[in-house]
């Protein structure tokens, strides 16, 4: 499944809640399903800076294609990025260095988060971008 589709499907997961507690409750289930990072990759390295809570991502190329482990040690921060990684994951460089992440104002993710996490959100984001401009490079 492509980048766009995946979106559209977590837009359409959340237009099935009536409130933002509901909303919540969903991302901290999608954070108990996060594809969890091996412990050697909790480095200061993975880190993402830009985040209040501590966020480890890490991102290995399997058949030219990126695939994505992580942890946070807060409950929320772990929902937002299983999210992103369920939308990045698996995917070509390419496609996620160009992907756009509107899905993300369409679901009111950003306008629902203290302006810490949202920040983190925008840090998550270019990280695992970065990752991709990285592995893209690689493959050239």
């Amino acid at each position: 499944m492509g980048i766009k589709e995946i979106q559209e499907q977590i837009v359409d997961e959340f237009s099935m809640f009536d409130d933002w507690m509901q909303r919540y409750e969903y991302m901290i289930e999608l954070g108990k399903s996060l594809p969890m990072i091996e412990e050697q990759y909790k480095t200061e390295d993975n880190i993402i800076k830009g985040c209040q809570s501590k966020v480890w991502v890490h991102a290995e190329l399997q058949d030219d294609k990126l695939v994505f482990t992580a942890d946070s040690d807060a409950i929320i921060t772990k929902g937002i990025i299983a999210i992103l990684i369920r939308v990045f994951s698996n995917q070509k460089p390419k496609d996620i260095m160009e992907a756009d992440t509107q899905f993300i104002d369409e679901i009111g993710l950003k306008e629902h988060l203290s302006p810490t996490r949202a920040n983190g959100l925008v840090s998550m984001i270019k990280q695992l971008k970065m990752y991709a401009i990285a592995y893209q490079t690689q493959l050239s």
